[in-house]
């Protein structure tokens, strides 16, 4: 490694990374330490005498190993620093097309292109991470939520005297070094990620086990491989059903709870009891639309809007809805489905029910999005002395809702622990209070609604692949972005026997630019099938054959006619109005009273 150390250090002093071609060492260094890697067996705690002492000896030699190969990774990482400038430089010197808006949602910078020379670094880096990898302690790494409990927050701050020595002790801890280095250099790990993704899969397979690291755009790359890869170890016949609009839910149940997880991975084919279209694409996307609307209906009695009235989450009285867990289960199904067949949802949860999907411990923090109200006051309990107040005890008063659907004599308090009603909190017991108070509200009201919506979630998406995401990300990749923006959808709009220069087209895109947001999705619903956007934007909307941007063709005939829609194909028949207000008058007359329905004229 020493000749390397010093091709780097050069590098490093000329700044000419970028410039460079030629070849290095790495290559090698990787090769040695993948057999090393191969030769040495994991630590395994079941295992117990000889076993076990070969395999601690083992890592010993892999810890002295890193230990003197540190001058080689810190003059590495000197280098990657010298290079991630070159690229911020790069960056602010060079427009970067196809911004993707899902990772715009999430404050991620666009990606920059990588010199030649930077992949003379990819070795090494990969060398680094095989070592790591042998050597690391995935509790440090997994370390990703920030969000704490309140029992923790009294015990860090009883436990911050004894803090330092502890912290001294994990500084020589290679995954500490392995976070550390994965930390600072994200930008040009992803940069490499986004440019060959199998590395995730590889050498650089280290990043799953801190997803935190991995750009939303890494991620999702990742998340369809193994979806296709799952689809294509069994092949599955196609996936038809048939249903009436006026009862979407029930025909839906009943045709696709019985069917067995393999099954669910074909593809969907809808069809809509009497009418004519044929499902080639469009009616699977408004199916999940009419779906998803119908099962977070308050007259489901399954879901329950908080917060602002736009979030969800398992209503702990929907046991009043006869098999009510059976439909849970169906509806983890069908969500994961539609993220199974890349499809959007019109729904959002709430933040504590994304970490339920995602196996992430939920905290009082998480009751904000829920009654902001509520938390404020938990909050202020945690904030201040509550020996004065005495009415304080371990238990919570019954819902609203509960009075409503019960007898006033079925419904009691709920006891936050044996006898809670008896036992007042105090300045001491404060922190475990709130801490019951977000269990309860949270998840264990809920719990079997929840288990049952997972049983049938991870049928079809295993935990430990959906979990790459953090909470917000789920969220756009359930329900795509939540804004529609308008000069995206213009800017990736086709004419067919018009023009962008035509004067129909451009009183078009006046009349939609000063659509309502509800006309605007209305819009959406008529002319793709559903009124979300995906993430890439709307050069992502996806057609009969794959990604098809919005079709707008000159419909012929009378200009009395009514504007028409393809879903299948994202295609909007417009006829040639004699003026602005005629087509503005008979557009949103389509997206009102047509938007529903296939037939052929």
């Amino acid at each position: 490694s020493a000749s390397i150390v010093r091709e780097l250090a050069t590098l490093s002093n000329t700044q000419k990374m970028s410039h460079s071609t030629g070849s290095m060492a790495g290559a090698s260094i990787l090769r040695v330490l993948q057999v090393l890697s191969s030769l040495t067996s994991s630590v395994d705690d079941s295992n117990a005498g000889t076993e076990r002492e070969t395999e601690q000896e083992e890592q010993n030699i892999m810890q002295r190993l890193n230990v003197a190969l540190e001058p080689l990774w810190q003059e590495l990482s000197q280098c990657i620093s010298i290079t991630e400038s070159q690229l911020d430089h790069t960056a602010a010197t060079t427009t970067v097309p196809n911004v993707n808006s899902g990772d715009h949602v999430l404050g991620i910078s666009p990606p920059s292109p990588l010199s030649p020379g930077t992949q003379r670094l990819l070795p090494l880096i990969e060398a680094f991470f095989v070592l790591c990898e042998k050597i690391q302690t995935p509790s440090v790494l997994q370390q990703d939520h920030a969000n704490v409990t309140a029992g923790e927050v009294k015990e860090s701050a009883l436990s911050s005297s004894s803090k330092t020595s502890v912290d001294s002790q994990k500084k020589t801890d290679g995954s500490v070094t392995f976070a550390k280095f994965a930390d600072k250099h994200r930008r040009l790990l992803n940069s490499f990620v986004r440019q060959n993704p199998s590395l995730l899969e590889k050498s650089l397979s280290m990043m799953l086990k801190a997803p935190r690291l991995i750009d939303f755009d890494n991620k999702k790359a990742y998340f369809r491989s193994r979806i296709r890869h799952q689809h294509g170890r069994q092949i599955s016949g196609p996936l038809r059903i048939s249903v009436r609009r006026a009862y979407v839910l029930e025909d839906s149940y009943n045709q696709l709870r019985m069917r067995s997880p393999q099954d669910l991975k074909g593809r969907l084919n809808v069809q809509f009891q009497g009418e004519e279209g044929i499902d080639a694409g469009g009616l699977t996307r408004e199916w999940y639309q009419l779906l998803s609307r119908v099962i977070f209906d308050k007259g489901a009695l399954l879901f329950t809007t908080v917060g602002n009235d736009s979030t969800f989450q398992p209503n702990p009285n929907s046991a009043y809805q006869t098999e009510h867990l059976s439909y849970f289960k169906f509806v983890g199904r069908m969500v994961a489905k539609a993220l199974f067949d890349g499809q959007l949802l019109d729904v959002y949860f709430t933040r504590s029910f994304y970490k339920h999907i995602l196996g992430v411990k939920v905290t009082y923090h998480d009751i904000e999005a829920v009654d902001p109200d509520y938390y404020k006051n938990l909050k202020w309990l945690l904030e201040n002395d509550v020996s004065d107040i005495l009415d304080l005890t371990f238990s919570m008063d019954a819902d609203e809702e509960k009075h409503i659907l019960y007898e006033k004599t079925e419904v009691t308090d709920y006891e936050l622990k044996p006898g809670g009603r008896n036992i007042r909190v105090t300045e001491e017991t404060k922190h475990e209070y709130v801490d019951l108070v977000a269990g309860h509200i949270l998840t264990n009201a809920i719990r079997p609604q929840i288990n049952a919506f997972l049983e049938g979630f991870n049928e079809l998406i295993p935990r430990e692949l959906v979990s790459i995401f953090n909470d917000k990300e789920l969220e756009l990749l359930i329900s795509g972005l939540p804004e529609i923006d308008f000069d995206d959808l213009k800017a990736n709009t086709e004419y067919t026997s018009y023009t962008a220069g035509s004067p129909v087209i451009h009183w078009f895109w006046e009349v939609v630019k000063a659509f309502s947001k509800e006309d605007m999705a209305r819009f959406l619903q008529f002319v793709t099938g559903t009124s979300k956007v995906p993430l890439e934007g709307f050069k992502a909307l996806q057609g009969i054959s794959g990604p098809q941007r919005l079709q707008i063709h000159k419909a012929y005939g009378t200009p009395e006619r009514l504007p028409s829609a393809h879903t299948c194909f994202n295609q909007l028949d417009l006829p040639e109005y004699p003026s602005k207000e005629q087509l503005q008058e008979r557009l949103l007359l389509a997206i009102h009273e047509a938007s529903e329905g296939f037939g052929f004229a």
